[in-house]
């Protein structure tokens, strides 16, 4: 259930579109070569050291939550996250690649330590373990409907599912918290930094009392992706629990 919240996160809405446009976060130039694209790693550089972002919009976060699902219909990126607190042990820091295209299809996955995917057809969420041999199916509506999941790349409404409220800013960003309205079993609540109609950081908070802080970078917006980036075939031998 840990590896399905940390994994699962990312997803939303589709809102009228505004005027103001997205762009794409700047940090430090070696990271972010333009040139890179998916190939750009955070390898050697440790989740303490991911350069903060700086956000130049005037606009609060909710604003740019709306600019961000009206202007951006699909993406490509990278991400760090790391988990802490709680009564587990502090875990090492994941990276590894996302892309998604609206609505509701996404590929998230982790690279290191170790592999694992979760990726979205659009209608199924295919979670995939290579170390267990295990991939686990279930419907979208049941996946992400009222998850962390329907906050970034989602289809819905995202006021439907939690109540939305404004942090002070910090770090260089605009923050907001999104609480499900509904009681979660493995979310209290998550808080989302953005930068210049992008979401930067995310800050989630579980039901066993850890923390998960998630940074995005090397945002490549309304890209091209290959359909093949939300199809997923079980391997051979591998073991399919349908929830």
């Amino acid at each position: 259930m840990k590896k399905t919240l940390l994994a699962v996160c990312l997803s939303m809405v589709a809102i009228a579109p505004v005027p103001t446009l997205a762009q794409d976060i700047k940090v430090n130039p070696d990271m972010m070569n333009p040139d890179a694209g998916l190939s750009t790693t955070l390898e050697g550089v440790t989740f303490e050291q991911i350069p903060q972002v700086n956000n130049t919009q005037q606009t609060d976060a909710r604003q740019q939550l709306k600019d961000f699902v009206a202007q951006v219909k699909s993406a490509s990126g990278e991400f760090a996250q790391k988990t802490s607190g709680g009564k587990g042990k502090s875990r090492a820091a994941q990276t590894g690649t996302f892309s998604f295209e609206r609505p509701g299809k996404f590929n998230w996955s982790v690279v290191k330590p170790y592999a694992q995917s979760v990726i979205s057809d659009g209608e199924t969420v295919y979670q995939y373990d290579p170390d267990l041999r295990q991939v686990t199916e279930r419907p979208v509506s049941k996946a992400v409907g009222a998850s962390p999941a329907a906050i970034l790349f989602g289809s819905g409404t995202l006021d439907d599912s939690f109540k939305l409220s404004a942090l002070p800013d910090k770090q260089g960003m605009v923050w907001m918290r999104a609480t499900p309205k509904v009681a979660d079993a493995g979310l209290a609540h998550v808080d989302i930094g953005f930068a210049n109609n992008l979401p930067a950081e995310l800050i989630i908070l579980d039901s066993f009392g850890q923390t998960t802080s998630i940074k995005l970078r090397n945002f490549k917006s309304n890209v091209n992706i290959p359909a093949s980036a939300y199809q997923f075939k079980a391997p051979e031998g591998v073991d399919t629990v349908k929830m």
